[in-house]
């Protein structure tokens, strides 16, 4: 998986809202990597309007705004201050923090295998380990939209690992990013995660 990955518009040869989760998971797992810069910026800002009076609507108008008007510099300087920091970050970007996860048997454990069942893997540059959000995110954007040769997962599997891997700590970490007062254009990202992934949760209970 590659968590580096800019680009947040996908092939679309799958049906229109699956092709739409893929590109938010794209999204997120290139927000939640490192701060924005001008080319994305710049293509938030010129996305268009999701339709409908929703929560999920007026949150993603809300970061197309304030992505017309953020600095890169200063996107990439909150994103350090929120996630980086000096010692302990002020908002963690890691699942484990947020479900309490014991040093035994740490989700880390359980993450890699799941991955390794659909055959992908952390790559073998990347720092941060399997609970980071950005991977988790961008695991699932292969799960979703398929990519590289590969097709989507089925919506059985894409559950399975949502409900173990994300859905049990994405609700409190979006809580404690909109809470920091370090947040600003960030707090616009919290807002749409927050409408997203109750809308994600909510459909996959359906299922």
């Amino acid at each position: 998986m590659d968590a580096l990955a800019t680009r947040v518009a996908l092939h679309r040869t799958l049906p229109p809202e699956e092709a739409a989760r893929g590109d938010f998971y794209a999204l997120f797992a290139r927000l939640l990597h490192s701060g924005p810069d001008g080319a994305l910026l710049q293509s938030i800002a010129g996305a268009d309007p999701i339709p409908g009076a929703s929560a999920l609507g007026a949150a993603w108008r809300d970061l197309v705004d304030a992505s017309s008007a953020m600095d890169a510099d200063a996107a990439q300087e909150e994103f350090e201050a929120l996630f980086v920091g000096v010692g302990k970050a002020e908002v963690s970007l890691y699942a484990g923090f947020y479900t309490g996860a014991p040093a035994i048997d740490h989700p880390r454990v359980r993450i890699q295998a799941d991955l390794a069942a659909f055959g992908l893997a952390r790559r073998e540059d990347a720092p941060e380990p399997e609970d980071h959000f950005a991977g988790l995110m961008d695991a699932m954007r292969v799960l979703v939209a398929g990519g590289a040769g590969r097709a989507p997962a089925t919506l059985a599997d894409q559950r399975r690992f949502y409900e173990a891997h994300i859905g049990p700590g994405i609700g409190r970490f979006f809580e404690a990013l909109a809470r920091s007062k370090k947040a600003n254009y960030y707090r616009k990202v919290a807002a749409l995660g927050t409408a997203y992934f109750a809308l994600e949760t909510e459909s996959f209970s359906l299922d």
